[in-house]
């Protein structure tokens, strides 16, 4: 369990998907054991997992920046609500 938490700290996005795809492509080639392919399918699961988080990360970092955005326009004076009013009526 502890080398699962210090894989998904040491792997960035990049090196987990590109290792994640080499698992699959060895999965869907055949020829191994059905040891080496559950070792093979777990690895594939933990890899995923890290994706997973680094995406739920940046998913998180952009709806801040959006959200602080949206927090700019109404900081300046103008609306959101209005400025839909305008779209719609314009």
């Amino acid at each position: 369990m502890a080398d699962q938490e210090s894989t998904g700290t040491t792997l960035g996005y990049e090196q987990a998907r590109d290792e994640l795809i080499d698992v699959v492509r060895r999965l869907e080639a055949g020829g191994a054991t059905l040891e080496e392919s559950l070792a093979l399918w777990e690895r594939g699961e933990e890899l995923a997992k890290v994706c997973r988080r680094w995406l739920e990360g940046a998913r998180a970092r952009l709806d801040a920046a959006l959200a602080a955005e949206d927090g700019a326009t109404d900081d300046d004076g103008t609306a959101a609500s209005e400025e839909e009013g305008e779209d719609a009526a314009g």
